[in-house]
């Protein structure tokens, strides 16, 4: 494994108790990054702090995403932690499930929005004035292959990840002189937790568009946040990565 050097610096990763998310966090100590995991499962959250096994340089906070004194008080929180912020990573979501888009509920719809893209406004709107004021930062948004490709049946998932791309982009162009950068990557599925909220046919349907035949390992995924978050990354903002094992067209 290559180290990528992020001694020193201090990680918010969201979703960060499992899949992708846990994933990046041990890239990220192994790296010399401490970490804040959020997440809204705080039995998961404590497991994760005890399997990580860093002591001071992790930190756990309930957070609610789509509230935004839940997001704000778990930033202030972070920060009396850590002394700061440099990285974000937007990497929780929800899919909703799978269904046609005039089957799906209207809540249903809403959450997955509100989880996937409203959740990552919020944390960028605390969390940018932070890293202002140090005049330094690296923002990574989970993106998904769907926001490209827009998958059949997950609406919902696909116009969220849209979405996301396009927050990546704008504030990508608003910070561009400021020290933050702000990039999102476009993976594959990877066999997470998350497999729990598709159906089988689902599964099977984003395996079959996979030109490299198999999903995406987290560790793989963890290896290109990683580097999107260090100062190795120095030129490359607004920008969308993908990490999709060939499906991407564009």
């Amino acid at each position: 494994m290559n180290r990528i050097d992020l001694a020193g610096r201090t990680a918010v990763i969201t979703g960060g108790a499992r899949g992708i998310g846990y994933a990046a966090a041990r890239r990220m100590l192994d790296s010399g990054a401490a970490v804040a995991l959020w997440d809204i499962d705080a039995a998961r959250l404590k497991e994760a702090a005890g399997t990580l096994g860093a002591g001071a340089k992790v930190s756990t906070h309930v957070v609610e995403l789509t509230d935004e004194a839940s997001v704000q008080a778990a930033t202030d929180a972070t920060v009396a932690a850590h002394g700061g912020i440099d990285i974000l990573v937007n990497n929780a979501g929800i899919t909703g499930g799978n269904g046609k888009t005039w089957e799906l509920s209207p809540e249903v719809w809403r959450r997955v929005v509100d989880v996937n893209l409203v959740g990552p406004f919020l944390t960028c709107r605390s969390i940018v004035p932070v890293m202002l004021a140090k005049g330094y930062g690296r923002i990574v948004n989970i993106a998904s292959i769907a926001g490209k490709d827009g998958n059949p049946n997950a609406s919902h998932y696909s116009a969220s990840k849209a979405g996301l791309i396009g927050l990546t982009k704008s504030l990508g162009k608003e910070l561009a002189t400021s020290g933050i950068l702000v990039n999102c990557i476009t993976p594959a599925a990877a066999r997470t937790a998350i497999f729990d909220q598709m159906k089988q046919e689902h599964i099977d349907f984003m395996l079959s568009k996979i030109p490299m035949s198999r999903f995406l390992q987290v560790d793989e995924a963890a290896a290109m946040i990683a580097w999107l978050s260090s100062e190795d990354c120095a030129f490359s903002t607004g920008a969308v990565f993908d990490i999709s094992g060939g499906r991407a067209v564009y």
